[in-house]
């Protein structure tokens, strides 16, 4: 269970990184990432970053290009925030919204079959 303090640096890396990819990065591709959550490690050796995109069938080419900004945005994370260790980003495609939909369609399949 993340701590209070996890969950405002958690917070506050989604805002910036967010703020960071949509003016700063000039990579058109790691624009197209939508960021969802931001999980640090409880010693902030690491977190993981979790985006969706609309069309699902660049991921390997966004996951690519976030991979190749991922320094970048750590550097402007150090110079951003007054903290002692920025963590190592590690980008990872969020598909929970289309596992939601497909346990929607069972309900709603289990529900017709029920009538």
């Amino acid at each position: 269970m993340a701590t209070y303090r996890i969950e405002r640096l958690n917070k506050e890396f989604l805002r910036l990184i967010a703020i960071m990819l949509a003016n700063e990065i000039k990579n058109d591709t790691a624009r197209e990432a939508i960021l969802t959550n931001v999980d640090c490690s409880r010693d902030l050796s690491s977190a993981k970053v979790y985006f969706t995109l609309i069309d699902e069938s660049r991921k390997n080419e966004v996951i690519a290009a976030l991979d190749s900004v991922k320094g970048s945005i750590r550097g402007k994370l150090g110079r951003e925030m007054h903290i002692r260790q920025i963590p190592e980003l590690r980008f990872v495609y969020d598909d929970s919204e289309k596992k939601a939909r497909q346990m929607d369609a069972l309900i709603d399949k289990v529900m017709r079959a029920g009538d």
